[in-house]
């Protein structure tokens, strides 16, 4: 089956929202690289989610699941197969003390709706530059909070696209993994518990936790966020500044002078560029230190 067969198809299902043959990747992603997708898919509503993820896998087709672009780098030789972007899923609702908010909502914003409703337990993901379905697949955190702190339950979709409710215990959330990763699961939604808080302190906390961000963090480039997952008994951005790599880089790639955890597209860098950087990083830290770093982004595509 071609690509222009599957658009053809998809039409008849995929009314509300957009298909876009040969669509540039950098469009979507946050480290503005990457080459085309085959066939990108941008579902409007749940039920056309679960029709195109089930089209992909009655017919075999490879379905790659891009959230918001945040953390993961395309390749230039772009994505083979369809391309699933849940932008248009960004519905966020409360009520009393529950968030519901779909995938493709960022988890800045859920903090941000939770934060105005006066509900505390979101404030640590004011900062985290991903998706809802992102954040639940990978289990995010910073500033010592995490999504299984307050997480109650979420609606995916299974490879064959159906649908499945699994709570929190289900979900057997990780360091930086949950089984949405290890079964490879397309989220539709979540819900999380707060609790009522004290607004004073609620902004006081949001502010300090930007601030934070926004000083440390290279946000002025276009980056992957943090590249690497922390070490056990380290800090893998501690390792990279301590082998001399910021400033370094290949091509518009570099390894950046603000955060050493973070990778830089700061002059129209190349994936390739990007990937070969990583791998700079790895070795040389690998070398001096004896220390493996992993991934936390995910490299997808072809060469």
């Amino acid at each position: 089956m071609s690509k222009h067969r599957w658009f053809k198809e998809l039409q008849t299902v995929i009314t509300q929202g957009k298909l876009l043959l040969d669509e540039p990747l950098c469009k979507y992603t946050m480290t503005k690289l990457g080459g085309s997708a085959d066939l990108l898919v941008i579902p409007a509503t749940t039920d056309e989610t679960e029709l195109a993820v089930r089209y992909a896998y009655d017919n075999g087709i490879p379905l790659l699941l891009l959230g918001n672009g945040s953390n993961m780098v395309v390749r230039d030789g772009g994505v083979k197969g369809i391309v699933l972007h849940l932008a248009q899923l960004d519905e966020i609702r409360v009520d009393g003390t529950t968030i519901f908010a779909e995938s493709g909502a960022n988890i800045i914003d859920a903090s941000k709706r939770a934060a105005a409703a006066t509900l505390s337990g979101l404030e640590f993901a004011c900062g985290i530059p991903g998706s809802v379905g992102g954040a639940m697949a990978m289990n995010a955190g910073a500033y010592g909070g995490e999504i299984k702190d307050v997480i109650v339950r979420v609606v995916a979709l299974t490879k064959a696209g159906e649908r499945v409710v699994l709570t929190k215990e289900q979900l057997e959330l990780g360091y930086r993994k949950s089984i949405i990763s290890t079964e490879g699961y397309y989220v539709l939604s979540a819900e999380f518990q707060l609790e009522e808080g004290n607004q004073e302190v609620i902004d006081a906390k949001v502010a300090d936790l930007t601030f934070q961000r926004e000083s440390k963090q290279p946000l002025e480039y276009p980056s992957a966020g943090s590249v690497f997952k922390r070490p056990p008994g380290y800090f893998a951005g501690k390792l990279i500044q301590d082998s001399g790599l910021q400033g370094k880089g290949f091509g518009g790639a570099e390894v950046s002078l603000k955060h050493a955890g973070f990778i830089i597209n700061k002059n129209k860098a190349t994936a390739t560029d990007y990937i070969q950087t990583i791998d700079m990083v790895k070795a040389e830290v690998k070398e001096r230190f004896g220390v493996e770093l992993e991934l936390e982004v995910k490299i997808v595509g072809e060469e």
